[in-house]
């Protein structure tokens, strides 16, 4: 009887475990990610090879394959031109048979290939875009915007700055979708907590001489000088600003869009007390520390929050791909949205229907050359906004995916 108890047992153990063979799939017997970064133009720095190894180290943690199928991680640089982006992508699609597109810094290039990847049944896990219309008006079930946007970036900064006296703005603005997305923003948050836009200048993208510009704001005798840009853009709009004594004068600089290497790029002397929003920090606690150190060792430079939302979004989708028991891209996102995301910076995230995840954010303050106590130690951590603060709520959404 013992006997044939546990030869039942056997054979039920076995039917299970090729029921579950059976319905894992995995399309061309690879997971591909493709990283469409930057990797030569003013935006590498924030992402370009730094998210290409954070990719690789989402990949490293989770295991070598999934579902019994390896994982490959394969970037292209996008040279911030969105024909080039939108060629890579079609080729990858076509020819690479690349499951999810991952980064895409550029928010011009991102909606491009945010339309391409729903036309196409496949992933977009964005990271580097900040326009926050991706998941508003644009909004797509294949879409993953996983980091920041502008929507909480204006919200959480300007909201802060108001409060501290910062009555009067100025904004100097690059003159692309982000952009203009962030200024359109930031003047709404602006007028609502009873502040005032006095005016602004928009910049083409690239620009070395900000001399102009700087002038101009320092003119208006505003309170604030927003920056709505970034990258090198940012960094020399701040520098420039600085060396013509915007802050002597009294004004107090806003970065909408800042990383921890804009910092280290203008230096301490010239950004401190900017303010900025970040969706993460590699010194808050010890796990950030140490996984940032391990970037660093591969990098020598600190992760930004774009870095380390690559990581999340690499990490979650194949969590993801685990629980469907395939990489069907549909069924991924179900589980994606169903999973509570869980990393070392994103502590109980979720994905929205409008592609928005849902996660706290960080108002910080560039640090004093004398309060910093170690190299990266730039920033003091002022405020943690809840996500459900800092992102658009769904009574404001036009994304018909919230409708339903």
């Amino acid at each position: 009887m013992k006997g044939l108890l546990a030869c039942a047992m056997l054979a039920a153990m076995t039917s299970a475990a090729m029921t579950t063979a059976a319905t894992a799939q995995v399309s061309d017997d690879v997971v591909r990610i493709g990283v469409l970064t930057d990797l030569s133009s003013w935006g590498r720095d924030n992402s370009g090879p730094g998210s290409v190894e954070a990719a690789k180290m989402a990949v490293e943690e989770f295991g070598p394959t999934v579902l019994g199928k390896p994982i490959e991680v394969i970037s292209a640089d996008h040279q911030m031109k969105t024909d080039v982006g939108v060629q890579i992508v079609r080729g990858w699609f076509d020819n690479g048979k690349v499951d999810a597109v991952v980064d895409i810094p550029n928010s011009g290039i991102a909606i491009a290939v945010h339309n391409m990847v729903r036309e196409r049944s496949k992933i977009a896990l964005l990271s580097g875009p900040g326009a926050s219309s991706l998941t508003d008006e644009l909004c797509s079930p294949n879409t993953v915007h996983f980091t920041y946007d502008t929507y909480a970036l204006s919200k959480v900064t300007a909201s802060a700055v108001i409060k501290e006296g910062g009555k009067s703005w100025y904004s100097i603005t690059a003159d692309y979708a982000f952009g203009q997305q962030l200024e359109k923003d930031a003047t709404r948050f602006i007028n609502e907590m009873g502040g005032k836009v006095l005016g602004g200048v928009k910049h083409p993208t690239n620009t070395a001489d900000f001399s102009s510009f700087a002038l101009q704001a320092q003119s208006s005798k505003s309170d604030v000088v927003a920056f709505a840009n970034a990258g090198q853009d940012t960094d020399n709009a701040i520098k420039q600003s600085g060396e013509f004594g915007l802050v002597q004068g009294g004004q107090k600089l806003v970065g909408l869009l800042m990383f921890d290497t804009d910092v280290h790029a203008i230096g301490l002397k010239a950004a401190q007390g900017t303010y900025m929003t970040t969706a993460s920090y590699w010194n808050m606690d010890e796990a950030t520390r140490a996984w940032s150190k391990k970037f660093y060792e591969r990098t020598k430079v600190m992760p930004t929050m774009i870095q380390t939302g690559v990581y999340g979004s690499v990490l979650h989708y194949l969590k993801a791909i685990k629980a469907a028991g395939t990489d069907e891209s549909a069924k991924v996102m179900a589980k994606m949205r169903e999973l509570p995301i869980e990393d070392i910076f994103v502590h109980g995230g979720k994905l929205r229907e409008d592609g928005r995840v849902i996660r706290d954010m960080y108002l910080a303050k560039v640090k004093t050359p004398e309060q910093s106590k170690e190299p990266w130690d730039y920033l003091d951590i002022v405020k943690t906004v809840k996500g459900e603060d800092a992102f658009r709520p769904v009574s404001e959404s036009k994304c018909p995916l919230l409708k339903k």
